[in-house]
């Protein structure tokens, strides 16, 4: 059995940045793996623990910087990993889901994964929806949002608990090949050991192009654009005080008075 696992590097601003054109300046950003890829991978891994010849397989769509994060995923316990990377990729101004899910699409095709996880969405554009899109472009069955799962291999049966609105779960049976989203904490990811590390440098990380996955320029137009990017104006004023509870309740009185909040 092979488990495809999608993951994302994931950028993280500063409390104090700088914008440069239309992005945020690079000195300003710090990159990890994607909380919810996270869960993903530890349940990909756990799957491959408990169940005899499951290869767990990691593919991401980023810059050669992105190995470090892809490498910490192959440290947790996934067997190989794929990156997608080319010109075309480097001078898209973004990439939106279509883009994504067509990309993704071609990796699937390549690999013929039994089972895809992807996490429910990412920490910076937080879409949401390229795990689905990327079922509805392959024709997996899906589930989204899942907080549980129990595959059954042999059976080629996953039962699943959906995380829905309201605090509702929903439990189903979803049929393999499938795509699941995962929520985070379904599982506990584990800390890379020092041994993984070691491990992750010498597993095999393929870097394929667009033309290697038989797709061309054309797959990253979009009709979106940004158009600008800039820091909102506040709307209104914090008053911060430091100290104790006993030093800051009378300032704190004081201001609800003057504010009409309380009486005096």
């Amino acid at each position: 059995m092979k488990i495809l696992v999608t993951v994302k590097e994931v950028a993280e601003v500063d409390d104090e940045f700088q914008i440069s054109g239309l992005d945020i300046d690079e000195g300003s950003l710090e990159y990890d793996l994607n909380e919810w890829d996270d869960y993903a991978v530890e349940e990909a891994v756990q799957i491959s623990e408990e169940n005899d010849d499951v290869e767990v397989v990691t593919v991401t769509i980023g810059p050669e910087r992105a190995e470090e994060t892809v490498r910490m995923a192959l440290a947790k316990g996934a067997d190989r990993a794929l990156r997608v990377w080319d010109d075309s990729l480097e001078n898209a101004q973004f990439l939106d889901v279509e883009s994504k899910a067509d990309i993704l699409a071609a990796v699937v095709e390549e690999e013929d994964p039994d089972f895809v996880l992807t996490g429910v969405q990412a920490g910076d554009d937080a879409n949401g929806a390229t795990g689905v899109a990327l079922a509805d472009r392959i024709g997996f069955e899906w589930a989204a949002v899942v907080n549980a799962l129990d595959l059954d291999i042999e059976g080629g049966v996953a039962s699943v608990h959906r995380e829905l609105e309201g605090g509702i779960e929903e439990l189903t049976d979803v049929e393999l090949p499938s795509v699941l989203t995962i929520q985070t904490g379904i599982n506990e990811p584990r800390y890379a050991s020092l041994r993984g590390i070691r491990q992750a440098q010498r597993k095999p990380l393929d870097v394929h192009t667009l033309d290697d996955l038989g797709l061309d320029d054309s797959v990253v137009e979009s009709p979106v654009e940004r158009t600008s990017m800039y820091e909102p104006e506040s709307e209104g004023d914090a008053t911060l005080w430091e100290g104790s509870a006993e030093e800051t309740a009378g300032e704190l009185a004081t201001f609800l008075r003057d504010k009409g909040v309380v009486e005096g």
